[in-house]
Parts: structure tokens; C-alpha cells; sequence
């Protein structure tokens, strides 16, 4: 019997351009298949941080529309459905840790927003 390794390989994907966001609000993108919500935030390092769009608590696709803030000096958006608070740099759900959102790694690269992607 032989064994086939299946590698996949990581590539950053072009999503919008920086001009696309609107500074101190959410996005969302539809990467390979999944919603994103993309927040810009150019006063904060870093400036963009990507989650998943959906709400682990409401089952929909609506955390890019939440309320940016903070809590205890961690940034947080805050579910429009529950109003639960997750953290932008871990996607933790800081009211019922048994939630939270995937959080994807984003840069910005000659005025183009990337996320890094799996392909393979």
C-alpha cells in the first residue's frame, strides 16, 4: 500500500482594493466559496482583520455589518443579531467562550487587500 500526500499550498488572494473600505466600518468578500467580513481600521496596528461573516450564535451571514468598539483595550465587533462581543485579533466570543469566529490572516499590498488562501 502506498501512501499519496496531498500538500496544499498557501497564496494570497487579491479581494478589493483599499479605497474599496470604508475606514472604521465592516466589508464583506466572498473568498473561495466562504463570506468574510473585512474591517478597516487605519488607526489601529494592524489596520485590517478578517473573520468569518457568520454568526456562530444566529446561524447568518451579518458579523461585517456588527459595531466596532472595545473592551478591557481589546478590539471587538459586536454581533448585530445577539449582541455578543468577539475579538478582532482571536474571533473569541468574550460572553460565552464556547463561540467564536475563524479569523483569517490579511495584508495590504500596493493598495490591494489580500487574504491568505488554501488551495490544493
Amino acid at each position: 500500500m502506498s501512501v499519496v500526500e496531498i500538500r496544499q499550498e498557501e497564496s494570497w488572494e487579491d479581494i478589493c482594493s483599499l479605497q474599496d473600505l470604508v475606514p472604521g466600518s465592516g466589508s464583506c468578500a466572498l473568498v473561495q466559496g466562504r463570506q468574510l467580513a473585512i474591517f478597516y481600521l487605519p488607526s489601529e496596528e494592524p489596520a485590517l482583520y478578517a473573520l468569518s461573516n457568520r454568526d456562530p450564535i444566529g446561524m447568518a451571514d451579518v458579523m461585517s455589518r456588527g459595531i466596532l468598539g472595545s473592551i478591557g483595550g481589546d478590539l471587538v465587533i459586536t454581533s448585530p443579531l445577539f449582541k455578543q462581543h468577539y475579538s478582532l485579533t482571536s474571533g473569541a466570543c468574550l460572553e460565552q467562550p464556547e463561540y467564536a469566529l475563524d479569523t483569517f490572516c490579511i495584508r495590504e499590498v500596493d493598495g490591494k487587500v489580500q487574504v491568505l488562501a488554501t488551495t490544493g
